[in-house]
């Protein structure tokens, strides 16, 4: 749920602000005609949102707590769950300034649903080898990497995805995303 929570803030944080400054108000004219390029616009929204990510993952460890009665955190593998928690924030980030800047404003929530379902925030990733293709599907998904990378800091004993693999994945998921939503913001601004 941490994944999850990490990722979605991100998105939404980054995406649904910038569908609504794209739309007929056009507020980012307002965020544009600041002293700097428009390219670090982008930059801004992206670390901002990836920043309140964080603290609404955080935020989760107590509320696990009180659901659970005990949440599991290891300190020898403290270092992953920082990893795993800045690449999810960014990816989270560049895939809302992705879909802010690519996708009709009409259109938006319809991807959040595909997004909870293939990205392994609810089951271990090699649970799916009875399914092959939705097992494929979820690899287009980097809310797998994110969940996997946390699962494999948090409860390692559980069979997870190998953890080299989920992070280098990770990564090119978040420059991926970040390009991509990079360009697409530059095309938007400058129109």
């Amino acid at each position: 749920m941490i994944a999850l929570t990490v990722v979605l803030t991100a998105l939404q944080g980054t995406a649904l602000p910038l569908v609504i400054e794209f739309s007929f108000t056009k507020e980012i004219e307002d965020r544009l005609l600041a002293p700097l390029p428009v390219a670090m616009v982008a930059v801004e929204k992206m670390v901002f949102a990836a920043m309140r990510a964080l603290v609404a993952g955080a935020v989760m460890f107590p509320v696990g707590w009180l659901v659970l009665g005990h949440v599991s955190l290891r300190t020898d593998r403290l270092y992953l769950l920082v990893l795993f928690g800045v690449l999810g924030a960014l990816a989270g980030a560049g895939m809302g300034l992705t879909l802010g800047t690519l996708v009709q404003p009409n259109r938006i929530n319809i991807i959040f649903t595909p997004l909870l379902f293939t990205g392994c925030s609810q089951y271990p990733w090699p649970s799916l080898d009875r399914v092959p293709w939705f097992k494929i599907l979820t690899l287009a998904n980097p809310l797998t990497y994110v969940s996997e990378g946390l699962r494999s800091a948090m409860v390692p004993q559980v069979h997870h995805m190998p953890t080299a693999v989920a992070a280098g994945l990770l990564a090119v998921s978040v420059v991926v995303f970040a390009l991509t939503g990079m360009r697409g913001f530059m095309r938007r601004a400058i129109d």
